[in-house]
Parts: structure tokens; sequence; C-alpha cells
């Protein structure tokens, strides 16, 4: 029940651009959980504008890199 408690003053002290922001990302989280969720993440992601394509490839990215800063052996400590 804190949470409940917790939102609630949020949405009490939240500013209306907040408000804005929160209804539209709940309405993306509905319209998922009712239909298919890749066509409508993909589509809510074209009308806002954002590049998929650009995160999938920097998500990549950082991965490879650090799956390849876990290969490169760690030099060994030296006892003081």
């Amino acid at each position: 029940m804190a949470t409940g408690k917790t939102f609630a003053a949020f949405l009490r002290r939240a500013d209306e651009g907040t408000l804005s922001r929160l209804l539209v990302e709940s309405s993306i989280l509905l319209a998922v959980s009712r239909g298919n969720s890749a066509t409508v993440l993909k589509d809510a992601a074209s009308a806002y504008k954002v590049d998929t394509d650009a995160i999938a490839a920097k998500v990549k990215q950082e991965f490879a890199e650090k799956e390849k800063a876990k290969k490169v052996p760690q030099p060994a400590k030296q006892a003081a």
C-alpha cells in the first residue's frame, strides 16, 4: 500500500508536462499489453521520432565492448 501512497503524492506534486508524459507512457504500455507489442512499440517510436536502429546499434556496440573487456585478462595484483 505504501507504493500507492507514494504514487498519489507524486501525482499531486507533478507538473503538467510530467503528467502528460505519464499519461502517454501509460497509454503505450496499455496498448502493448493488449495487442502485438512489437508493432505498438515500433509505431510509438515512429510517432515520437525515436531512431530505434541507432539505439539498437549503440546497445550492440556497448555489449560487444563489455564482452571484449571480460576476455582481456586482468593483470595480477602484487603484494605490498
